[in-house]
């Protein structure tokens, strides 16, 4: 079999209409950040709203930063949430709790800027790695790209999905030298922080899906 374009995970959805655009355009992940101080916060009101929607449309991923297992656990469940996304300093036995008491699958966040974090990440025992750009003071949606050559050279034990500034100009390039199992991406579909483009959406889909290889000619039968 063929394999397929990586999946994408569209981060940074605040509403149902923005949840409804992303899965109309492919989405494997809806993430919803869950962090007051994000410019994309989503409230777990409207998180639940579009839970109940497209729970088995997409991934409902929620994104925490340093926030308590109560927390976590509560919000996993109002929504529910299939995924978790740890974006702090949080450590591996508490990435271990969290999907011991929600259940669900969890990637742990690494803000890359050096072999080193890279090295980092494999203390983490989670279903996914996300790789995201490190810009001082800020976590997530910066726009900045990592050094993708840092990423295809190193090993990872869990599926990578490749974070930041990922634009529908730039992540053929970027799945090129990665090979990810996802890609994720917020600012680069936007029109303002929280609000989706529905343009924007489609082509970075249309640039990931092109990422797939031709199929192979079949071959003529033998009488």
């Amino acid at each position: 079999m063929v394999p397929e374009h990586p999946r994408i995970k569209f981060c940074g959805i605040t509403n149902l209409d923005d949840a409804h655009c992303a899965a109309e355009a492919g989405a494997w992940a809806l993430g919803m950040i869950f962090w007051p101080a994000s410019r994309r916060a989503c409230s777990v009101d409207e998180a639940q709203v579009i839970g109940s929607s497209l729970r088995r449309t997409a991934e409902l991923c929620g994104v925490f930063v340093n926030a308590s297992l109560d927390e976590i656990s509560a919000t996993a469940e109002a929504v529910p949430l299939s995924m978790v996304q740890l974006h702090g300093e949080e450590g591996p036995a508490f990435a271990t709790e969290v999907a011991r008491r929600t259940g669900a699958k969890v990637a742990k966040a690494s803000r890359v800027r050096s072999r080193a974090d890279l090295q980092a990440a494999a203390a983490f025992h989670t279903s996914f790695h996300l790789l995201d750009a490190h810009v001082e003071g800020l976590r997530g949606g910066t726009g900045e790209t990592i050094d993708w050559e840092l990423v295809r050279a190193h090993r990872f034990a869990a599926p990578v999905i490749l974070s930041g500034g990922l634009t529908h100009e730039n992540v053929s390039a970027a799945i090129a030298v990665t090979e990810p199992f996802a890609v994720d991406v917020a600012s680069g579909t936007e029109r303002a922080p929280g609000l989706k483009d529905p343009e924007k959406l489609a082509a970075f889909a249309a640039a990931v899906k092109a990422t797939a290889p031709d199929p192979e000619p079949e071959q003529e039968r033998v009488a």
